[in-house]
């Protein structure tokens, strides 16, 4: 059976700015490789959208992240992508965070949240260090909130410190990121297919 993922990247750059991300080419990559797997993946650059602050599902007038959250129940998968600001995931990613904050109150008659079933990972970039604390900031968030997350569930790239090349600029894709890329893919296409045919158990009375 075929899967949907789809892809939050929480880059600060709209897609009026016309600007390259980085972080969108990393979830190209990681796009590509699902495809192997027979999982579509749609992206959304949040930074399109007004996400009002707040950790409820509906804050009120004018907020984009009601139409942001039936898609994201939708999907099988879900790949959070962000870039590196001040050593920790963008602005824009952890509001987004802080709106699946609702889950933990929204669950099923058997006390599963609606999250649960969902494969989450985790693609990061920017020029200097902190990959790795940033997807463990996203992964104990999402963790939190009922999503599964399978091994290996990060790809990341990290340029020199101070350095003025990105991700984007890069004319080959380093061979360590295309093997963190595949296991990322076939990884989560592969505990998202068994969770489709065998989703938690609930509560029992």
């Amino acid at each position: 059976m075929a899967l949907k993922a789809l892809a939050f990247n929480g880059t600060l750059k709209t897609s009026k700015a016309q600007e390259k991300s980085s972080t969108d080419r990393m979830l190209g990559l990681i796009a590509n490789e699902l495809k192997t797997f027979d999982v579509s993946m749609e992206t959304v650059r949040l930074a399109d959208y007004n996400i009002k602050p707040g950790v409820t599902s509906d804050e009120g007038e004018g907020d984009d992240w009601p139409a942001l959250r039936e898609r994201l129940l939708a999907a099988d998968i879900l790949i959070l992508g962000t870039p590196i600001w001040l050593g920790q995931p963008s602005s824009v990613a952890k509001r987004a965070l802080e709106r699946m904050d609702a889950f933990l109150e929204e669950t099923d008659d058997q006390g599963r949240m609606v999250s649960y079933g969902i494969v989450a990972a985790v693609a990061v970039v920017g020029n200097e260090d902190g990959a790795h604390h940033v997807s463990a900031e996203i992964y104990q968030a999402l963790n939190d909130v009922g999503f599964t997350i399978p091994a290996n569930a990060v790809a990341y790239w990290v340029g020199e410190a101070m350095g003025s090349t990105n991700f984007v600029d890069l004319e080959e894709v380093p061979d360590v990121v295309t093997k963190a890329v595949q296991m990322l893919a076939r990884n989560t296409a592969h505990l998202a297919g068994l969770l489709k045919h065998s989703q938690y158990p609930g509560e029992t009375t």
